[in-house]
């Protein structure tokens, strides 16, 4: 197992414009990140596939436990040695990384399960954020777990979730669709088939393609809300929202660049027929009583409450 040690944390800038306080505060912040750094690193890890997120920007945003992992893992898998390093490289951690990516092969993936049936505790990380998400490691996660090998998320930074609660489009559900077909008939036809999807529609884009991706929304969902968040965490973070023409117009005088997350607002749910209210209510008499069923179902689908009690009597008096 691989000693732990704890990785340089940066150091605050003193300057003649920083307080007393400030400076205490600061020193005291970094006396418990590394209290609990070491905490962490009373025991080793124990044996598995540790799934590492990482920041999509901002390299503050790396967790204390995400740090701790990747300093004692017996071996860490990225998907671009050379752009990880400067992840490893900010914090002080001299590690060997090994590549595990899109063109890797069954004899990469063996040779990482190998080192997992030898009991060693193996980090894998993306370029940036969740791994697996729109990133490679599927399969190797999908054969681990087949063998009975623990696998464990470390969670932090996210894209998707970070443009989604920042956009303010409907948060309680969402799809995520990850990058839109590169073909014009594909793409539409993929937004199409998702247009009963009750939540907010939530993709990848590049920023060569974007004006293509909105074009295709303004086709298939012209009146839906959309959001460009890109650049997330980044000093360039920007959030756009609007329509997809609104968007699309606002991006031919300044082309959004850097790494971009589209989101769509769902589309207003159909009125419930009666023929609704009816199916809905056999099914909760089942279970429930008139009243209790009656106020379900008319809450449930937002029709009234009078409509859904005198289908509900008719449904009784069937029954008698």
């Amino acid at each position: 197992m691989t000693k732990r040690r704890a990785p340089k944390i940066p150091q605050p800038d003193a300057n003649d414009t920083t307080s007393a306080i400030e400076a205490e505060r600061a020193a005291a912040l970094l006396a418990a990140v590394s209290r609990q750094f070491d905490k962490l690193g009373a025991s080793p890890l124990d044996p598995g596939l540790y799934l590492v997120s990482t920041p999509i920007g901002n390299l503050s945003d790396i967790s204390i436990r995400a740090l701790s992992v990747l300093a004692s893992a017996d071996r860490v898998y990225c998907e671009d040695t050379r752009h990880s390093r400067k992840l490893f490289s900010a914090f002080d951690m001299g590690r060997k990384l090994e590549a595990y990516h899109d063109f890797s092969g069954e004899a990469d993936r063996e040779r990482i399960l190998d080192a997992l049936r030898e009991g060693k505790a193996v980090a894998l990380i993306s370029d940036a954020g969740t791994p697996l998400i729109a990133d490679p490691g599927y399969k190797l996660v999908r054969d681990a777990v087949a063998e009975g090998i623990r696998v464990y998320p470390v969670p932090g930074a996210s894209a998707i979730l970070s443009a989604l609660v920042a956009s303010g489009l409907p948060t309680d559900r969402f799809f995520f669709g990850g990058f839109l077909p590169p073909k014009e008939g594909a793409r539409l036809e993929a937004l199409e088939t998702m247009r009963a999807v009750p939540g907010t529609l939530v993709f990848y884009e590049t920023p060569s393609r974007i004006g293509a991706a909105l074009a295709a929304i303004e086709t298939v969902y012209p009146d839906r809300m959309v959001a460009v968040a890109r650049e997330l965490t980044k000093l360039h973070e920007t959030i756009a929202k609007g329509t997809a023409r609104e968007l699309a117009a606002a991006f031919e005088i300044e082309p959004p660049q850097g790494e971009i997350v589209l989101l769509i607002a769902p589309g207003e749910a159909a009125a419930a027929t009666e023929a609704d209210v009816e199916i809905a209510l056999r099914a909760a008499l089942k279970t429930a009583t008139l009243k209790e069923a009656v106020e379900d179902v008319s809450k449930g689908l937002g029709v009234a409450r009078k409509l859904a009690y005198n289908l509900a009597l008719k449904i009784k008096g069937e029954a008698s």
